[in-house]
């Protein structure tokens, strides 16, 4: 096996921290010839506790709400004997950390090499710190060549916000640092990166990924044939990453059809960073447990959910020193399963349903918006272009037609039949011809606006 080895490395002076001892462990895994990607269980579970504890004792030691939390659960100590017992350890709220960026700093703040925000769409951003060592050394320890698979021949296309949030940054040192691919930071539509100059680059430089959101993914192809571009002879990409907005697996077929390539989805967020990668069976999100610990509750109770149910994503950074997340609720649904993969992986898969905020609650059932586009998109007549409006419990859809001869009035009624053969619910079908493009995060569900008291 050909391992990828880190184009750059990167040396802190005067640096020492908690996360140290664990470039012993993945060097050891290296001189096996072997990533976590494919240990055994309870060598990823050993060390993963390994790593709890570790962070478990470097919030203690260095912050005061995580350690006044740990006193309030009972702990007298910052451990756990076993994997079961993270259970007892409290949970991160988000409205505890939105707006105030010193509540879980676990470093002085001149050792901050780098902080990135969220948008705060739903209220005021939340802050994440990172120091140097965060981003360069221990974010890249661990290895996943079953998951990714890029190196220093290709060229990557990285179409995502670099601005406040992660995902531009984060990406660009993954592939530099990692894979040493040359990068094109497109960014998505802002002043310096019109639509038509990315697109030219990805065809100078011969594009061979492209990291972005399925929205922009397919208002870049939208815009190819405009600007007379060809995609799959003027661009070839051998993969798409998909992040920073979920979508369906018929979204994500149409985008592979349309491309002409592979198209995969990738798990994270700004105050977690990476969480689960798809790999090219496709059948879920393998966990990157080099770098997290993930667990399923039941959103009411916050009683641990076992393998196969469905509940909120708790996530726990494993590699953090500068503001380490421990047991956050991330507001998304999903479920975990044991690997059965065929590509090998042991890493635990997750199913990703949606944010809870964005369920579509239709005659008392919840639906996913991902399950309502998957059949939404089975209509080749629809494009990649829609709404979900949901008013009083009747659901709207706006769509727009793509290359079809029917009608408005045709296509809505043919919309309107499949859905309730498909989804069993009737609802409005309006067909409309100026849904409007976003160079931000697409706004899919829109929910009626609550009278004020």
């Amino acid at each position: 096996m050909k391992f990828q080895s880190h184009k750059m490395t990167v040396s802190i002076d005067e640096h020492s921290s908690h996360l140290e001892q664990f470039k012993d462990f993945f060097k050891q895994l290296d001189d096996e010839g072997i990533t976590i990607e494919k240990l055994p269980r309870e060598r990823i579970e050993d060390y993963q506790l390994k790593a709890i504890n570790a962070t478990l004792a470097h919030v203690w030691h260095h912050n005061e709400y995580y350690r006044s939390k740990l006193d309030e659960a009972g702990f007298t100590e910052p451990k756990i004997e076993n994997l079961e017992q993270l259970a007892s350890v409290p949970l991160l709220q988000k409205n505890v950390i939105r707006g105030d960026k010193q509540k879980i700093l676990c470093i002085d703040p001149k050792e901050i090499g780098q902080v990135h925000l969220t948008s705060g769409t739903s209220g005021k951003p939340i802050y994440t710190s990172y120091t140097l060592a965060d981003q360069y050394i221990y974010d890249l320890l661990p290895k996943y060549l079953e998951l990714f698979k890029e190196s220093d021949e290709d060229v990557a296309a990285i179409a995502l916000p670099y601005e406040f949030a992660l995902p531009g940054l984060g990406f660009q040192r993954l592939y530099q640092f990692a894979f040493g691919t040359a990068i094109l930071s497109l960014g998505k539509g802002g002043y310096m990166a019109p639509v038509d100059k990315s697109l030219e680059l990805m065809k100078e430089y011969k594009a061979t990924v492209l990291a972005t959101t399925p929205s922009y993914a397919a208002l870049l192809a939208e815009e190819s044939e405009r600007f007379g571009i060809k995609l799959g002879e003027d661009i070839r990409l051998k993969k798409i990453v998909l992040t920073g907005e979920g979508c369906s697996y018929t979204f994500r077929e149409r985008l592979e059809k349309w491309w002409g390539c592979e198209v995969s989805f990738f798990y994270g967020s700004t105050e977690c960073g990476v969480v689960g990668v798809e790999c090219s069976e496709h059948r879920g999100y393998h966990v990157m447990e080099g770098h997290v610990k993930v667990e399923v509750i039941d959103p009411v109770s916050e009683k641990k959910l076992p393998y196969g149910q469905t509940g909120e994503i708790i996530v726990t950074t494993l590699l953090r020193e500068g503001m380490p997340m421990v047991r956050y609720r991330t507001g998304d649904i999903g479920l975990l399963q044991k690997s059965k993969c065929a590509c090998g992986c042991t890493l635990d898969v997750l199913q990703l349903r949606g944010r809870m905020e964005s369920m579509l609650n239709l005659g008392g059932v919840d639906y996913s918006p991902f399950l309502i586009e998957h059949f939404l998109m089975e209509i080749p007549d629809v494009s990649l272009w829609y709404q979900f409006k949901l008013s009083k419990g009747v659901l709207k859809i706006e769509a727009e037609p793509f290359r079809t001869n029917l009608t408005d009035e045709q296509l809505a009624a043919k919309v309107r039949t499949h859905m309730v053969e498909r989804l069993g619910v009737d609802c409005e079908v309006e067909i409309k011809h100026d849904i409007p493009r976003t160079f931000g995060k697409a706004i899919r569900v829109l929910h009626e606006s609550k009278p004020e008291k």
